[in-house]
This record gives structure tokens, sequence and C-alpha cells, in this order.
């Protein structure tokens, strides 16, 4: 449970995923493990947690703890669009082997309320993903 001024109390959490470009297969656990650092200080900066992350070769799970305050929107393209830029001038030799052009997601999002589901089969569900090697 989380405060905000006013006495107002809130506990909301999404389940986003955002998958690659024509679902290329590019990310590799390097990249998995520097999009959970970018994701995390990206949600920090909206005043919201990442509250777990993981992923495959060709998409990420994020289960974020958000602010009400917060346009769901606005945060997943801010997310995408920081972390596309920083990983591809942080990886350019891997984005180069499947990308000419200077993108890495995939346009639009998927995006559910976790309201309807227990968080902990959440989290296990991202959990299991099969990380890359």
């Amino acid at each position: 449970m989380q405060k905000l001024s006013g006495g107002t109390v809130y506990d909301l959490s999404v389940h986003l995923v955002l998958v690659t470009k024509y679902r290329r297969k590019v990310i590799n656990l390097a990249m998995l493990k520097r999009l959970q650092v970018i994701f995390a200080e990206t949600c920090q900066k909206w005043d919201c947690e990442l509250k777990e992350f993981n992923g495959e070769d060709n998409h990420c799970h994020l289960l974020i703890a958000i602010n009400p305050k917060a346009q769901i929107s606005a945060l997943a393209n801010n997310l995408k669009t920081v972390s596309s830029r920083r990983i591809r001038k942080e990886f350019p030799a891997r984005c180069a082997q499947f990308y000419q052009k200077p993108v890495f997601w995939k346009i639009g999002y998927f995006v559910s309320s976790t309201g309807g589901a227990n968080l902990e089969t959440v989290k296990q569900y991202i959990q299991q993903q099969d990380t890359p090697a």
C-alpha cells in the first residue's frame, strides 16, 4: 500500500509486455539484465516501482506497482523510448545484427491490470520465462 497526499491510499499494479520489432530474437542475457536496470530506473522517475521483471529473447514482462497519477500509456511509451535508445547505444553490434534502422520495440504493447489475478501467480509466471542463455 502506498499513500498520496490527502490521505489517499492505493495499491495498483499492471502487467506490461513489450515485444521486439518483428519479434526478432535480439535479447541476450546481458541485454535482459541491462533492461531490468533501465526499467527500474525509469519506473522510479515516474514514482512507480518495478516489482518483477523477466523476459525471453523477443519480449519482456514487467510487473509495475503504479502511481495513480501516472498515465499508463505515457509510462509504457517512456519505458520503450528510454530502453530502446539506451540498448541501441550500449549494444550497437548486437542490434545491428537484427535491425538496419534505429528500432528495438514493436509498436504498441500489452498491458493488463493484475487485480483479477493473484500477484504471486503473475510473479511466478514472469519468473518462469525462458531466460536467454
